[in-house]
């Protein structure tokens, strides 16, 4: 009777084991951290990708405003006055001058009148410029010079000289007379050929 009862015993629990091992074993839930980090992912390639075409349109708005003039900047065509080997005359030449708060445009003038195009010659070219100033309620306009030995011309030289300063000048509306200095003292002759008026008006 024991052997029975013990026989039963041991198959009801080999079915019971049996039973177990074909129960269909239900897959885990997808893990939701693995689930939240391939979205995350995707969303950080758009994010990378929206970042960088942010990044390309900063370039080209930085090379945008590189090409731009640069603000503050006016620019103008004036005339200088230059002459040829024979010093018999004058000759007019167009140039543009650009010019800003922190330099004037008789500044820039008189940067142009010392850089003569091929075939001309500069009167001013070796002429040293120390100071630029303007006088709004006289209308005058100071230039203080230094001349080196090799800036010297002769007295037909000197009178061209003076004559282009004055042409190049004058044509600023608001340039009623020119008070011409040498290393800030004024001096009867600039080259010691013709006489030098203080101030020389249009």
């Amino acid at each position: 009777m024991k052997k029975i009862a013990i026989l039963l015993a041991m198959v009801a629990m080999l079915g019971v084991a049996a039973g177990c091992g074909n129960k269909p074993v239900a897959s885990p839930p997808a893990n939701g951290n693995e689930l939240n980090a391939v979205l995350s992912s995707g969303a950080q390639g758009t994010d990378l990708q929206e970042v960088q075409e942010g990044g390309n349109g900063a370039n080209e708005t930085n090379a945008a405003n590189a090409e731009t003039p640069e603000a503050g900047v006016e620019k103008l065509t004036i005339q200088v006055y230059f002459t040829d080997d024979d010093l018999m005359d004058l000759k007019p030449t167009s140039r543009e001058i650009a010019f800003t708060v922190d330099r004037s445009k008789y500044e820039s003038a008189f940067e142009a009148l010392q850089k003569a195009d091929d075939g001309l010659l500069s009167l001013w070219e070796k002429v040293v410029l120390n100071t630029v100033t303007f006088d709004e309620t006289n209308g005058q306009l100071n230039l203080d010079i230094s001349l080196p030995d090799e800036a010297r011309l002769g007295a037909g030289g000197e009178s061209l000289a003076l004559e282009a300063l004055k042409n190049t000048m004058f044509q600023f509306d608001e340039v009623k007379q020119i008070e011409l200095t040498l290393d800030g003292a004024q001096v009867e002759s600039l080259m010691g050929h013709v006489d030098l008026e203080h101030p020389m008006s249009r």
